[in-house]
């Protein structure tokens, strides 16, 4: 076991592992240092975030449209208190998918608000509803 390329085969190995072992050893002073209480507050933000634009989305009434609570009586687009016709939500109902019947009545509601409509009809509805 004398072979002299095996000598140097195993020093330029022995080598080769110091250089890795230092380099190990100098990672951690390269990496930035991030505490705990950084990633948690960081985690939690993101949370806060993502809770609230879900809830904007699954509940976009809030305090600022109480003026919007007298409306008389009548058929209203669900989940805000718009008035519509029977046939707009006969038309709402003919959407198939859940998610878009959400997204065309936030939509026609957002018209309706801007464009201060009382009553959303068939012909503002399909003009609305058009994305």
């Amino acid at each position: 076991m004398d072979d002299p390329t095996l000598d140097q085969r195993l020093a330029a190995l022995e080598d080769r592992l110091m250089r890795l072992e230092s380099m190990l050893g100098t990672l951690t002073e390269r990496l930035p240092a991030a505490s705990l209480d950084d990633a948690k507050a960081g985690i939690q933000a993101w949370v806060t975030e993502y809770v609230s634009l879900r809830l904007q989305q699954l509940v976009p009434e809030t305090c600022e449209h109480a003026a919007e609570e007298t409306v008389a009586d009548g058929p209203v687009l669900p989940g805000t208190r718009v008035r519509c016709t029977d046939e707009v939500l006969h038309r709402l109902g003919r959407i198939p998918i859940p998610f878009v019947r959400q997204m065309v009545t936030q939509k026609v509601a957002e018209t309706a608000r801007a464009e201060n409509v009382g009553l959303v009809d068939v012909g503002f509805f399909e003009r609305a509803a058009t994305f």
